[in-house]
């Protein structure tokens, strides 16, 4: 599968421009797959605005786009403020994956910063589920930016099968090194291929750093995006290597699911096992 990632700048508040600026770049290259970063469709730092620039997955700007992935038979991910499809006024920040046939997924952002520059749980709702999607290649599973430094998503997705994760982003250049630090770690403890996609540019008072990346199963890197610039780079993705890969690294064999269930303890009820001691017999 040939992967293209798009490190780019949209306009705040302006559909019909960032969906011409994503037909622009489909049309620059032929690839199997299109990945644009957090937030493409709409603009990052919409604060309030994202309510009324939401909308559903059956909405016009989805439909135009959906045109495009049939006319050029291809995948497109990108970012988006999602409408809830039952209730009124929720909406979601999340991952559209668009089919060549116009078949259309979702996944929508579990973890919303609320720290320093960021306030995403201010505008938007929790996502709540953890779904994968089978293309003619592989399986696709998505996260969103900060979704990343909570390894039990990646984890959750590649139980369900999940050959390729994707993460798409708007990554400030104060976060680079953390990001850069964890990508190689989630391939590799997953065996899955992983692609990272940034923003590029800048959105009011936040500078995005680009470097879109892509990782094999064992954590290197394959392909990196100049940082701070826009542009496109592409990627080969041969699923064949997940078999070898997880013959030489077995995590997948060797996980313990019982930790799970600690894990859980752990967290909901903040206890921890008391160790069993051999009494010395007096």
């Amino acid at each position: 599968m040939k992967l293209a990632l798009i490190s780019a700048r949209p306009t705040i508040g302006n559909k019909p421009k960032n969906i011409h600026t994503m037909e622009s770049y489909v049309k620059k290259t032929n690839a199997d797959m299109y990945v644009f970063g957090e937030y493409f469709l709409s603009g990052d730092r919409c604060k309030d605005e994202f309510r009324d620039l939401a909308e559903p997955l059956t909405g016009p700007s989805v439909k135009r786009l959906r045109h495009l992935a049939k006319a050029h038979h291809c995948f497109l991910v990108f970012g988006m403020p999602c409408k809830d499809d039952k209730v009124d006024g929720l909406i979601y920040n999340a991952s559209i994956l668009i089919h060549p046939d116009g078949t259309t997924d979702a996944y929508k952002k579990w973890f919303l910063p609320n720290a320093g520059p960021f306030e995403e749980k201010l505008f938007f709702d929790q996502g709540e589920e953890l779904p994968v999607f089978s293309t003619a290649f592989g399986t696709v599973g998505l996260l969103i930016c900060y979704d990343l430094f909570f390894p039990e998503l990646s984890k959750a997705l590649t139980f369900q099968g999940a050959d390729l994760i994707i993460c798409i982003s708007a990554s400030p250049s104060v976060t680079r090194q953390y990001f850069e630090t964890l990508l190689p770690a989630r391939a590799l403890e997953n065996t899955v291929f992983f692609g990272f996609c940034n923003l590029a540019g800048n959105q009011e008072d936040l500078v995005y750093w680009a470097g879109s990346q892509v990782y094999d199963p064992l954590g290197n890197l394959l392909i990196k995006a100049p940082y701070f610039k826009e542009g496109m780079i592409t990627c080969d993705i041969n699923f064949k290597l997940l078999e070898q890969a997880r013959a030489r690294r077995p995590v997948l064999r060797d996980i313990r699911p019982e930790i799970y269930q600690d894990l859980y303890l752990f967290s909901r009820y903040h206890t921890k096992k008391t160790p069993k001691r051999i009494k010395e017999e007096s």
